[in-house]
Parts: structure tokens; C-alpha cells; sequence
């Protein structure tokens, strides 16, 4: 029986590709590092869980209603969504997680031969998406940390459709404010379509970070990006969405999957956007424990990000997979952010505080066997 052929069938582009490999479940990797317990802190997941509407909904799911197929639409979500954001519900597209939606806005707006523009040290689904469909990423470095919008301006080419902004950026937690935001959107003109992710905007307090979904008013060409997996403790059923002008939804509908996302996924996060209590409570964890977990890696004398949302970047004397491991062992999961372009560094996630000084406590006893190995 003749084989396939794949050097035939599969274009250049997705020969190129390395696929992410994600990590194994938390019980496989507790049998591999041999620790009894793991915290998770390498994905920035909210500690307190979903809000109690949103756990009553999920625990009342009744087993007959997974014949029905969704709300193709979302349509109640979006007209919740709507009326909280102050924007019609045409202007709302909701998809099955964020990277769903980076999938449509891309589909929708590009073509062979075109280019997205982004950073090179931030969410990478933007330039895994632009490389697997064959177009280019072109990826602008970061400056003292954040996004470089004059890098990202020069950048811009006939070709280049979308420009990314990932506002705080993931990983460094660093912003733009509103006036850096509206100096680069009148820069650009309405000539490309620009993407600002706020998939961690509700951990923001600082008074001069916008709000791109009320911008969108002035606006057409920006598309706001947003996601219920964060402060909304919802990352389990996979559900973000995007705001932007009608038109320009209008476009991105076009590519999108109906169906896609699922009814315990619509009916969590309708109840969560009841709860307004929730958001403050994990604001208020986030905050004292940014303080207590940056003061005490300042304390080991460790260079450190603090950033604005719900996870912190620290350098290490030495190789951040290595450290992976090391901290695996004890049972701390943290991000080793190699694979972010910066290597040597790790990002934790904030979470409660006894997670906390357990990370603390592990990293300590990390950079006593680093600076004083057995042997020596």
C-alpha cells in the first residue's frame, strides 16, 4: 500500500513549522518530577476560581442538554456583552478562547503575500497563526520592556494588514497609556487594522491605561481583544472575544466558526459578568501578593519585572529550564520563558499567598545549591 506524500501535499510553510508541544497533565508530570503536590504557577490562572454564579451554572448543567448543539451566535453573551461594554451587540464575535479569535481576524484581513506586525517578546499565538497560514510576521523588538511604536510604525509596508498590540503584554506586564495608544492609532491612520489584546486588562488599576473597546468609538480600524480564562477563572471552557466598529466585525464574521463555542462556556460566562464582587476580590489578592512576591525576590537579589496583571518575570543566574526542573522537583511549575526570547528568566503567576512563600522558599533553596553546589 503506497504511502502518503506529504513533501507533495504539505505546503512549504507548515513544513517550516514546529507545532507546540504543551506540557502533560499535572498527574503525569507528578509521577515524572516525583512531588507530591503542584502548584500551578505558569499559566496565569486565577487562584480563586470562578465566580459562584458561574460554578452553579457549571455544576447545574443538566447531561441531556449536550445533544443540543449552542447558540451558534452567543447570542445572549453578546447582548450582555453589549450592554456592559456600551456597544451594540453586532460589534461583539465571540470565539472558542482568544486564540480562535486572533485565527479570524487574521483569516479575514490577509492573504498570500501579506504581513502582521508585533513584537518579538510577547504572546506568540500572533506569529504562530500569521506563519501557519504562509504569511510573514514581522516582529519588532521590544524597548526598555514594552512595545516600540515607532519600531512598529517603521515597520509597516504595503503588504502589512494587522499590527498587534498585546496591552499589558504578555509576558512583561508592561503598558501603553492612553495617549501613547491614541498618538500611535492616529500614526497609523486607519490604513491597517489595529489588534490591542486585553486579555489582562481587568488586573490593570493604573488611571492612564485605556480602554481600546471605548476607543473603538473613534476608532474604526481598532479591534479590542478580551478573554474570560483570566479574571474571569474561565480558562478551562475556552471563551474570549473581540469588539471593534460594525464594519470591521462585520468582515471578521465572515471567517468565523458558528458552533464553536460551547453552551456550558456561554452560560459560565454570562453569569460571571453578574458578579462584579469577583473581579474585585482577585484585584485586591493581586495586588498584595505583586507586593509581597517582588519584594521578596528583590530580597534574593534577583532583577524583576513587576508589571500590572496577574504574573511577574524574574531573572535567574541560570538557565531558566534548568531552573524548570529544579522547581518541578519541589513541586513549583513556573513558566521558563526561553521559548519568549528571553532566556535565563522565568514568569510566575500570582496566586494565594501560601503559594506564594512555597515559590519563595523553593527558589531560595534553588539559589543556594546553584551558588554553593554539592561537591565544591
Amino acid at each position: 500500500m503506497p504511502g502518503v506524500d506529504l513533501q507533495h501535499l504539505v505546503p512549504e510553510h507548515i513544513r517550516r513549522f514546529e507545532a507546540y508541544v504543551p506540557s502533560k497533565p499535572d498527574p503525569e508530570l507528578m509521577k515524572l518530577f516525583g512531588c507530591a503536590r503542584l502548584l500551578r504557577l505558569n499559566n496565569n490562572e486565577n487562584p480563586l476560581g470562578p465566580a459562584p454564579a458561574a460554578q452553579a451554572v457549571i455544576r447545574g448543567f443538566r447531561p441531556p442538554r449536550a445533544a443540543l448543539y449552542p447558540s451558534g451566535d452567543c447570542f445572549y453573551l453578546c447582548s450582555a456583552l453589549a450592554e456592559r461594554l456600551g456597544v451594540e451587540p453586532r460589534q461583539v464575535l465571540v470565539g472558542n478562547g482568544a486564540n480562535e479569535v486572533i485565527a479570524f481576524v487574521i483569516k479575514a484581513f490577509c492573504q498570500e503575500g501579506d504581513n502582521i506586525i508585533t513584537a518579538d517578546k510577547t504572546f506568540a499565538v500572533y506569529e504562530w497563526v500569521a506563519e501557519f497560514s504562509g504569511l510573514a510576521a514581522r516582529l519588532v523588538p521590544l524597548k526598555d520592556l514594552t512595545f516600540d511604536d515607532q519600531g512598529m510604525l517603521a515597520a509597516i509596508d504595503a503588504r502589512t494588514k494587522i499590527l498587534f498590540v498585546c496591552n499589558p503584554n504578555n509576558p512583561t506586564g508592561t503598558y501603553w497609556s492612553e495617549a501613547r495608544l491614541r498618538r500611535f492609532l492616529d500614526a497609523v491612520g486607519g490604513r491597517q487594522i489595529v489588534v490591542v489584546d486585553e486579555a489582562y486588562c481587568e488586573f490593570v488599576e493604573a488611571p492612564d491605561f485605556p480602554d481600546a473597546v471605548r476607543l473603538c468609538r473613534e476608532y474604526p480600524n481598532l479591534v479590542s481583544f478580551r478573554t474570560f480564562s483570566k479574571m474571569h477563572a474561565l480558562a478551562g471552557l475556552r471563551i474570549g472575544y473581540l469588539v471593534g466598529a460594525p464594519e470591521v466585525v462585520d468582515v471578521v464574521r465572515r471567517t468565523c466558526v458558528v458552533y464553536s463555542v460551547n453552551t456550558v462556556a456561554q452560560e459560565a460566562a454570562l453569569a460571571a459578568l453578574e458578579d462584579p464582587t469577583h473581579a474585585q476580590r482577585t484585584r485586591e489578592l493581586m495586588r498584595a501578593e505583586r507586593a509581597y512576591l517582588g519584594d521578596a525576590l528583590e530580597g534574593l537579589g534577583l532583577p524583576v519585572v513587576r508589571g500590572t496583571a496577574n504574573y511577574m518575570m524574574v531573572k535567574l543566574p541560570l538557565s531558566d529550564t534548568l531552573a524548570y526542573r529544579k522547581l518541578m522537583a519541589q513541586g513549583v511549575m513556573v513558566r521558563a520563558m526561553t521559548g519568549f526570547r528571553f532566556p535565563n528568566w522565568i514568569r510566575i503567576s500570582l496566586a494565594a499567598h501560601e503559594a506564594m512563600t512555597t515559590c519563595v522558599t523553593a527558589l531560595e533553596q534553588l539559589l543556594d545549591n546553584h551558588r554553593s553546589p554539592r561537591g565544591t
